[in-house]
């Protein structure tokens, strides 16, 4: 059977203001009022549509083919023989993660973007997309992590997963990591791949200067970091930070008996409920992500 092509964006800064404004006039009189002009965000705009357009024209003719926004992710059913073409930033690589299995992910980068996983131009597709369907084209396998509840629910997450309230504020929870224990009050947890350290977990490091070694985005390897635990009577902060080792795991038991929450990749909007005593185990999922 042909592979089908699913092309996969998200709305550009440009369509989101004129969803808000209404008319490109309207739009263009708010931002002129705050020193900005809209023409950088049409042309950026454009570039993205005549990538896409680039992408589409290369889908070879006898492949079935679609194209679907960030927002129809969770709802979007793949199949198995998909290509993944996401056009646009690095974050949406990493959307797409939580949706899939070993379906090959292609990151096109229009212009402007920084590129660590949107790593080819868009004319690039023409080639790579046949080596992609023949298996000859270079994949890297990028290590996910996975969270399990004790109910048997499941999420998967290409940077990191965090824990913890979803609003940030104070969480109660009871963290086991590496042989040890200990009852914290935070502004929750994360759990990062690789790839995550190149991201959230790597300003997290930065700014508290720690001396982990962070694993590489294709290592096994997870590291977790409590943000601004708390010291108290009743809990700890000592168990901040630390490797998980392949094989290793982090089990958070929920504290929290309302607003206690986990998501993957920073979609917020798209969480797992932590009621009180329900617990999460995080782990390196089994299937990694394979991207070109």
């Amino acid at each position: 059977m042909e592979p089908r092509c699913v092309v996969l964006t998200r709305p550009t800064p440009y369509e989101e203001l004129i969803a808000h404004h209404g008319t490109h006039g309207h739009a263009e009189w708010f931002l002129s009022r705050q020193g900005r002009d809209l023409r950088e965000l049409v042309a950026a705009h454009e570039q993205q549509l005549q990538a896409v357009d680039t992408v589409w024209r290369s889908i070879p003719s006898t492949w079935r083919s679609t194209r679907i926004e960030r927002r129809d992710l969770d709802r979007f059913l793949f199949e198995p023989e998909d290509i993944v073409v996401a056009v646009g930033q690095d974050g949406l690589v990493a959307n797409a993660a939580k949706y899939l299995g070993e379906q090959p992910v292609m990151g096109v980068n229009p212009g402007g973007f920084d590129g660590v996983l949107v790593r080819h131009a868009p004319r690039a597709a023409l080639v790579l997309l046949p080596l992609i369907a023949d298996r000859v084209a270079k994949i890297t396998v990028r290590t996910r992590v996975q969270a399990t509840t004790d109910d048997g629910q499941r999420l998967l997450a290409l940077n990191e997963i965090y824990v913890g309230q979803r609003t940030h504020q104070s969480s109660r929870y009871t963290l086991s990591a590496a042989g040890r224990e200990e009852r914290q009050s935070s502004s929750g947890l994360i759990v990062a791949t690789g790839t995550g350290c190149t991201g959230w977990a790597k300003s997290i490091a930065n700014a508290r200067s720690t001396a982990l070694k962070l694993p590489q985005p294709a290592a096994p390897d997870l590291v977790f970091f409590v943000r601004e635990a708390w010291p108290s009577k009743h809990t700890g902060a000592t168990l901040v930070e630390g490797i998980v080792q392949d094989g290793g795991s982090v089990t958070v038991s929920s504290e929290m008996n309302e607003g206690g929450v986990f998501f993957g990749d920073g979609i917020e909007s798209d969480p797992v409920d932590l009621p009180f005593a329900r617990r999460v185990v995080l782990s390196r999922a089994e299937h990694g992500l394979h991207l070109l």
